[in-house]
């Protein structure tokens, strides 16, 4: 995003895991932002918040004239799902004019963090963590990006939303943090091979959101619970707001080195 003031027009984001938490308080802000003939694509599992969060869009006064949101509930991690997500995200690149082009892949998920890493045997249940959290990510970006296209005067942005478990390890998190930190890499890789396309690894900080809740409640390990705990007991969780709000400004700002992992407290 070039920075300076004033709405995104002619711009296409699209925003997975948009139905709650922060991919939910990142849509309000985004759309806030874009302005005629910008088109907003929610993608999410959750049907219901997820049409919920279009119809507010739509006409709470959030978006700008001319925005168009659409939205498509599907399960990234299966094949039937992602072929839907792709297929919509292939429909409405086709008829958006030249201009920006916005990818934030938000959708994730934690595993079952009751588990330490002896007890990861089922292949089945790693590889459909994957197939969620990490392969999802690579083939939406991928058709995205070859979707739009190379078009003269225009600019594409690849946002990751990341975790300090992508370059930190934490006990009982083994599909976590391995799936964020492939995910970081993933991305590096893809700004190494296309110069033109802004990727940046966002990680929002440890959130008000379920996801904290189930970390400090379901974790096996005993200490790691009660640092997720500590953190909640403290007040040091972050508003999905204010995290993303410092993505906004990221992006607009855009100063970050392509490929950059930045981290929530870095800003």
């Amino acid at each position: 995003m070039e920075p300076g003031p004033g709405r995104w027009d002619a711009a296409v984001c699209v925003l997975t895991g948009a139905s709650r938490g922060f991919g939910r308080s990142l849509a309000r802000l985004l759309a806030r932002r874009l302005g005629s003939g910008s088109v907003l694509l929610l993608l999410a599992r959750s049907a219901a918040p997820l049409a919920e969060l279009a119809a507010e869009l739509r006409g709470g006064g959030t978006g700008g004239t001319g925005l168009r949101v659409e939205y498509v509930a599907a399960d990234l991690g299966c094949q039937e799902g992602l072929r839907r997500a792709t297929a919509a995200l292939r429909e409405v690149l086709a008829v958006v004019p030249p201009g920006r082009l916005l990818l934030v892949n938000n959708a994730g998920s934690l595993g079952d963090i009751s588990k330490s890493f002896l007890d990861l045997t089922d292949p089945d249940e790693i590889n459909s963590y994957f197939a969620f959290n990490v392969t999802s990510a690579l083939c939406l970006t991928s058709t995205a990006l070859q979707a739009f296209g190379k078009r003269p005067g225009s600019s594409r942005t690849v946002v990751n939303i990341s975790s300090l478990c992508a370059v930190k390890p934490f006990k009982n998190w083994a599909l976590y943090c391995s799936g964020k930190a492939s995910r970081d890499m993933m991305f590096q890789v893809l700004a190494l091979e296309e110069p033109d396309v802004r990727v940046l690894n966002y990680a929002p900080g440890p959130l008000d959101t379920d996801m904290q809740l189930l970390a400090r409640t379901k974790t096996g390990d005993p200490e790691m619970r009660q640092y997720f705990q500590s953190l909640q007991e403290s007040g040091q969780l972050i508003d999905c707001t204010m995290s993303a709000q410092k993505l906004v400004n990221l992006l607009e700002k855009d100063t970050f080195p392509s490929g950059a992992h930045v981290d929530f407290y870095d800003i």
